[in-house]
């Protein structure tokens, strides 16, 4: 497989939520760096197939826009949406000599998306793992969090535009 097979498989794949078309596309040392958290990485076919379930339940509407890179590596630019929250994800993905994906990393933005979609792929990831008063723990603890960003992107940051600075 190439790389451009590759990124084209894992486009189609998000953009229709497919998880299972995501597997295939992975090299069995495959790793995802989360944005979310430094504390651990997804490691192996196995727990990147299982965060992607739990991502593609969380974030809809999944349109790519920008691709750039080479054979090695490629950056993947998308909006989508996790529940309310509109969201922007860049991707960078790196390949092996097979055309599989090693490495993912991930961020996004703006704050209030990332923040929401933490409060639900931990839980559902948690949930699956079996760690349902885990899952409970983070769902709760998240929420706040998700509610200061929410009011601080509508409320406080407006504050700090340049176009409302008075001359």
């Amino acid at each position: 497989m190439t790389t451009d097979q590759t990124t084209a498989a894992w486009r189609a794949a998000a953009e229709s939520a497919d998880a299972n078309a995501v597997r295939p596309l992975l090299a069995p040392t495959v790793t995802v760096i989360s944005p979310l958290t430094a504390r651990f990485r997804f490691t192996g076919p196995d727990h990147v197939s299982a965060m992607m379930t739990a991502a593609f339940t969380v974030i809809s509407d999944i349109k790519f826009h920008t691709e750039v890179g080479d054979d090695k590596t490629r950056a993947l630019f998308f909006h989508g949406r996790c529940g309310r929250e509109e969201l922007e994800e860049a991707q960078l993905l790196r390949f092996d000599e097979n055309g599989l994906i090693t490495e993912l990393t991930l961020f996004g933005r703006p704050l209030p998306a990332a923040t929401e979609i933490m409060g639900k792929i931990g839980p559902l990831l948690l949930r699956k793992q079996g760690r349902p008063a885990v899952a409970r723990l983070v769902s709760v603890l998240s929420k706040p969090l998700a509610v200061v960003t929410r009011l601080g992107e509508k409320h406080i940051v407006p504050m700090a535009d340049p176009a409302r600075a008075k001359s």
